[in-house]
């Protein structure tokens, strides 16, 4: 039980900071011993920190409802990382047990938050279609373990001149549907774990959806306070763990 709840809390933390989530579970799966049941796992967290998502952004997930252009520009976000996702699935389930490619991933990422710290002063409070279209691409390619989701997908749109509380929120709404779709994909996994084990993976559930809704509090400060780019040096740091260290 202990194994799943720090998985839960690992899963909260590190699925909003941007640092890999999915990284850091392929790692701490083989430290704490449950990578039988990973893939199944990893799904049953996600949705935690989904619920921690749909918490925290209710109101700007009621504002998208009535917001029938922003909500376009959401649909063709996930539709771009569902094709993305389906066509490349067994790709990236492959990754999932290779702790190498998580350690390049992560360097990866980390250079792309160290450059953000050049794009603080992002003003735009609108996003186009071709904003939608990049986004679509970045968040697809976030499903690569040990690149992070939150980290590629704000960074593009700090890239793209969106000024900081959108990219925020924005970056967060359109990952909804997709982490539920990728659950529905892999839900044979979840069937497959014995009853026993469902205990388990309710208490990684809920200590994911705790720390999720904490952790995004804290992130929106930091974002607020551009320093963002602080996080890059963190997953340079984990790159470099998973690559000497981890087998």
């Amino acid at each position: 039980m202990l194994n799943y709840i720090s998985l839960g809390i690992i899963q909260g933390i590190t699925e909003f900071f941007p640092v890999s989530s999915s990284g850091h579970l392929v790692i701490f799966e083989k430290l704490l011993n449950v990578g039988a049941n990973g893939l199944a796992v990893s799904v049953v967290l996600h949705l935690g920190t989904v619920l921690a998502v749909v918490v925290f952004f209710y109101r700007d997930i009621i504002k998208l409802f009535k917001n029938i252009r922003l909500m376009l520009m959401a649909a063709a976000v996930v539709l771009i990382t569902g094709v993305i996702g389906v066509l490349g699935k067994s790709f990236f389930e492959a990754l999932f047990n290779s702790p190498k490619a998580v350690g390049a991933a992560w360097i990866f990422t980390g250079a792309i938050l160290l450059l953000t710290k050049n794009f603080t002063q992002s003003k735009r409070g609108r996003l186009n279609i071709r904003d939608a279209l990049i986004l679509g691409a970045t968040q697809g390619a976030a499903i690569i373990p040990g690149i992070s989701r939150s980290g590629i997908t704000i960074s593009t749109l700090l890239f793209r001149g969106i000024e900081r509380n959108l990219a925020f929120s924005f970056s967060f709404l359109v990952s909804v549907p997709v982490i539920l779709g990728a659950a529905w994909l892999e839900a044979k996994d979840i069937r497959m774990i014995p009853a026993g084990e469902f205990s388990k993976l309710g208490a990684g559930f809920l200590f994911s959806f705790v720390s999720g809704w904490l952790t995004l509090f804290l992130l929106k400060t930091v974002i607020r306070q551009a320093k963002f780019y602080y996080f890059g040096y963190y997953c340079i740091l984990m790159a470099a763990i998973a690559l000497l260290f981890i087998k």
